[in-house]
């Protein structure tokens, strides 16, 4: 019982995982197609210095596949907005002159 208990609740962290970085995707697309002109870069800058120390614990300390996946789709995806987002600043607004 405890065994199967144990599968769920890899399988339920698994699906999460996969969720919250699906939640990332509207983002990350308004950032790249320039929608929106930034993401909020403070917010952002401690999610991905917590993303990494979360994914070094992962490979380090609880070197578990599923864990280590997780974390790291979890840091490219806050890392990668972060860059997009600081990235839009460093580019000019454009006039819209009509």
């Amino acid at each position: 019982m405890k065994e199967l208990f144990l599968n769920g609740l890899t399988w339920a962290y698994a699906c999460a995982g996969v969720l919250c970085c699906m939640a990332y995707i509207p983002t990350v697309r308004d950032l790249y197609a320039h929608k929106t002109e930034r993401a909020n870069t403070t917010t952002y800058s401690l999610w991905t210095l917590t993303a990494f120390i979360t994914l070094l614990y992962s490979v380090f300390i609880l070197p578990d596949k599923t864990f280590i996946a997780i974390s790291l789709a979890n840091f490219v995806f806050c890392a990668l907005i972060l860059f997009l987002s600081t990235r839009s600043k460093k580019r000019p607004l454009e006039m819209n002159v009509s």
